[in-house]
């Protein structure tokens, strides 16, 4: 059970056209998909399903988040960076947001699902710390072959944000993987491609 994000291999595209823009080939992107979010309670005698539910909506949100990222202009090498690094600072904030919804659930009502989550925390903090280390590295590269390599990190971070799956962590608790099963938003996440 994987959120699927289709943003990003438009976006990754975009930062490809902008290393073309720059002499480098594009590698080939990933194919992701964005899906909608419906929004409904689990019920409260459950706390099981209603901490489930929650954390659902905290990866919701960074897919919302990702589907609402700036588009990369490849027009020049300059608007590639530029409008890359703007990018990669909606990735760091949609990140960062996204930890702190999963950090304010509160205790966890099952076994093993608090350390899912600090494994989940964490890997969003990586790849936030990346994501961040790229912007700043675009905004302040004044050479074209240190701009290339920062693209190419940029599309990279995408790429890794393509693989991520926040929903791991209820997977990894049966409990948890059982409630969310029934939870609408949990299932929104994972709906695959008709």
């Amino acid at each position: 059970m994987r959120p699927r994000f289709t943003v990003l291999a438009a976006l990754a595209t975009g930062i490809g056209l902008g290393l073309a823009g720059c002499g480098q080939q594009p590698a080939v992107t990933s194919h992701a998909r964005q899906e909608g979010l419906a929004t409904v309670s689990a019920s409260e005698a459950d706390p099981t399903s209603a901490w489930a539910e929650a954390y659902c909506g905290a990866a919701g949100g960074l897919v919302r988040t990702l589907a609402a990222l700036p588009s990369v202009d490849p027009s020049t090498p300059q608007q590639a960076s530029r409008t890359s690094s703007e990018l990669m600072l909606s990735v760091v904030e949609g990140l960062d947001r996204t930890s702190a919804a999963l950090e304010n659930l509160g205790p966890a009502p099952v076994a093993g699902a608090d350390s899912s989550r600090t494994a989940a925390v964490a890997q969003l903090g990586g790849i936030r710390a990346r994501a961040d280390d790229v912007r700043q590295r675009l905004d302040s590269s004044a050479d074209p072959e240190a701009t290339k390599t920062a693209l190419r990190d940029a599309r990279t971070s995408l790429d890794e944000l393509d693989r991520l799956d926040l929903l791991r962590g209820l997977n990894d608790v049966p409990q948890l993987a059982a409630a969310s099963s029934r939870i609408p938003v949990c299932q929104e996440l994972v709906k695959q491609p008709r």
